[in-house]
């Protein structure tokens, strides 16, 4: 339990330098933007809407079925609304309990010693962690792993009471797993990989079965208990494997080619060695996480596009040596092994497990010579374990042996990872770091078995010694780096600045982002078109320059990088928008009337963010509509209003466009449709000022001349220096006694009118 404890305490001391930072990158559009996430929407959209709160039918969306984390962002929100100290304290708190949960795993597999510290050591420390701790979307993959390792915990609790026969209770704790690997895949779709975690956990860990054993075992039906167990967890992954699919929809997601290029190659061979290679990226990353992004989409890792490419030689490598080392854990010696006389466990000797009473023998016993802290096995003779005479055990009632331990890590490290692969569908990212949250966890316990096996064989102490003094290291390394790559997550702008180097193309463009909302419009375009120097393409760079151009009046070249934009992605329906403003302006209404028309009929299919579209194409619809009626077409701008008010989406502000449809029936002289449009104006933003005026206007021509003059007093003092608002307010002729409430004397007090 201590050790649980002090790797709990490095992980949040570790991370207690997130907790002032602000939300990034892929933060504001599950949190900022995301409108189930409010009060007043129905908590159970939560449960049809993908994580980014877009349907999950939609053919746009994303698929990322993930309720339980945007459940905890609500509550989050409910708590604190957009503070971040609070969604980043809750990460730091989820990592801490993980962290708890995996060192009592690791000590269950390596024994109550120093190497199942160091793996909760190193899992608290590993830099990798980074972007799934500090970034708060990361939650999903936190998240998912506290039920995975719950759902571990429970399945191996009932492995010791179906063994022991303990009844219902022993299958009460295999319900409990099933439920805890439901919830884990609703915090992320990589949860259901604690299922086939688990069935690993049973046959090698408790079982300790070899490959030849396990054929066997099948072929002969022996062991129906375990046979039981392993088939209820893979009905259980089918049940859940198929609902998922339905609930999305029956359909994959659709993703850019720069989210994931290589599924975009025509190429066969491009493909096979790119997705060959990315596995050995991602354990590289595990490896020596001294090269760590925020993103690695586009070009961040070039396409392996030939058999030359050097990098095939690291992909061999990879390969190898998961090969080696899975044929070492599944016992498939390279050559026959002389009989031994027990078998390594935690680095000590025990006597052969028994299982179906016949002793468990596979030919990979250790000499007694493989000691660990002075310990052999001539220290306890058959049938003792330390020191006292036992009766024979259960499956997995002592400790594992190395190669149990070996085969088990490497099924965390590989199974968990495999939905990232594009093995059995394309994803939407090349490399992504926060995926790595669960396989690390089988990275830390090969480091820590691989230290153990090396420390138990060496002889002298010095030795020893300096193996325990490495292991320190790596984690007091591990430790610096993590706390140093946090500070790139404090805000958007040290992020973006610390992937330049990695993929300049993407850090550029949303440094751009930045500088401009900071008011550097100078260094903002400098940023916007150090992006393009790198990848000519990318629409929202194209159109971003563009917006920033027609802000700083640059009308001509602002049009020509919003026509680039249109020609990159012709759906990109906000660069229509900023387009036909541009050319209504210029005065060229007809060319704007055709830009506005286009824009309002592109469908929102296999979109990223309809809900940003659906804004667009309102906004086009509202500015054609009031166009129209500034030519004098009332009808015809009354039916655009309609229609703009038919594809409004929820988190469109719509009182000007009802202003405006109070204003095309005034000109039309329905005056009490004019007044209930004026009317839901108001409702929809109470201090709207043009609707304040615009009422007001309709109450003086209707007689009601004190109630114009309300509306009116009201529009100046949410805006004393809007000099229309005096206009209007002084057309009425003053009908009341009190002179210093005369329209002149109110005009007379104000400074510099």
């Amino acid at each position: 339990m201590i050790a649980e404890l002090v790797c709990s305490a490095v992980a949040l001391v570790l991370y207690v330098n997130t907790l002032g930072a602000d939300f990034c990158y892929d933060d504001s559009r599950a949190i900022k933007t995301n409108q189930d996430l409010l009060p007043e929407t129905p908590w159970l959209n939560i449960f049809y809407d993908d994580f980014w709160g877009t349907l999950l039918t939609h053919s746009g969306s994303h698929k990322s079925f993930r309720p339980l984390c945007t459940l905890s962002f609500r509550f989050n929100y409910a708590l604190g609304g957009l503070e971040p100290r609070g969604y980043h304290l809750a990460n730091v708190a989820l990592h801490g309990a993980v962290t708890g949960l995996f060192a009592g795993a690791a000590r269950r597999l390596l024994g109550r010693s120093c190497w199942a510290l160091l793996a909760g050591l190193l899992f608290a420390a590993h830099p990798v962690h980074t972007e799934a701790v500090a970034g708060v979307v990361g939650r999903a993959d936190v998240g998912a792993a506290l039920f995975f390792l719950l759902a571990l915990r429970c399945y191996a609790q009932h492995c010791a009471l179906r063994d022991a026969g303990g009844g219902w209770r022993g299958w009460a704790w295999l319900g409990a797993c099933l439920a805890s690997s439901l919830a884990s895949m609703l915090w992320k779709e990589q949860g259901v990989t604690a299922l086939a975690v688990a069935a690993l956990y049973d046959v090698f860990v408790v079982h300790r079965l070899k490959l030849p054993q396990l054929f066997t075992l099948v072929i002969r039906r022996r062991n129906l208990h375990l046979l039981l167990s392993v088939f209820l967890l893979a009905a259980w992954g089918v049940v859940l494997l198929a609902f998922r699919l339905y609930w999305m929809g029956n359909k994959p997601p659709n993703f850019s080619n720069s989210d994931n290029p290589a599924a975009d190659s025509p190429s066969l061979l491009t493909r096979t060695l790119t997705f060959l290679y990315l596995p050995a990226a991602n354990a590289w990353l595990l490896l020596c996480p001294d090269t760590l992004s925020f993103d690695w989409s586009m070009d961040a890792l070039p396409l392996v596009r030939s058999l030359a490419d050097p990098r095939n030689l690291h992909t061999a490598a990879f390969y190898a040596a998961l090969l080696v080392l899975g044929w070492s854990g599944l016992g498939l010696p390279f050559r026959p092994a002389p009989p031994a006389r027990g078998k390594e466990s935690n680095g000590k000797a025990h006597h052969p497990a028994v299982t179906n009473g016949k002793p468990a023998t596979n030919g990979h016993g250790h000499h007694g010579s493989d000691q660990e802290h002075g310990s052999s096995e001539s220290e306890h003779p058959p049938g003792l374990e330390n020191g006292t005479k036992k009766p024979t055990q259960p499956p997995g009632a002592s400790l594992p042996t190395t190669e149990n331990v070996l085969v088990f890590s490497l099924g965390l490290m590989v199974v968990p990872f495999l939905p990232a692969t594009n093995l059995f569908f394309y994803v939407g990212f090349v490399v992504a770091e926060r995926v790595l949250y669960i396989p690390s966890m089988g990275f830390c316990l090969l480091v820590a078995v691989a230290m153990r096996a090396l420390y138990v064989r060496l002889r002298r102490r010095s030795c020893k010694s300096l193996v325990l003094y490495l292991g320190a290291a790596l984690v007091l390394l591990f430790g610096i780096k993590t706390v140093l790559r946090n500070q790139d997550w404090q805000n958007e702008e040290m992020l973006y600045r610390s992937g330049i180097t990695v993929n300049p193309a993407k850090a550029w463009g949303n440094l751009g982002n930045v500088l401009k909302n900071q008011g550097k419009m100078a260094e903002a375009e400098r940023a916007y078109r150090n992006a393009l120097y790198y990848r000519r393409n990318m629409a929202d760079m194209l159109y971003n320059l563009g917006l920033l151009l027609q802000e700083n009046n640059k009308f001509s070249e602002a049009l020509h990088y919003y026509k680039l934009a249109i020609g990159s992605r012709p759906t990109l329906a906000s660069a229509y928008l900023n387009t036909g403003i541009i050319l209504m302006n210029q005065g060229r209404g007809e060319e704007a009337k055709r830009t506005f028309l286009t824009c309002a009929d592109i469908p929102d299919e296999n979109l990223k963010d309809p809900h940003a579209h659906k804004s667009s194409v309102t906004s086009c619809l509202y500015n054609l509509g009031k166009l129209l009626h500034e030519q004098g077409h009332q009808e015809e701008a009354l039916s655009v209003f309609k229609e703009a008010i038919q594809k409004m989406p929820k988190q469109f502000a719509p009182q000007s466009l009802y202003n405006m449809m109070g204003e095309a029936y005034m000109r039309l002289s329905k005056l009490a449709e004019a007044e209930h449009w004026y009317r839901e104006s108001l409702r929809a933003k109470p201090d709207h000022i043009p609707a304040h005026l615009t009422y007001g206007k309709l109450l003086a021509m209707t007689g009601q001349k004190a109630e114009a003059e309300r509306y009116f007093l009201k529009a100046i003092q949410l805006d004393p220096t809007k000099g229309n608002c005096y206009m209007h307010y002084v057309i009425i002729p003053s009908n009341c006694e009190n002179s210093e409430r005369s329209p002149v004397c109110v005009v007379r007090r104000i400074p510099h009118y």
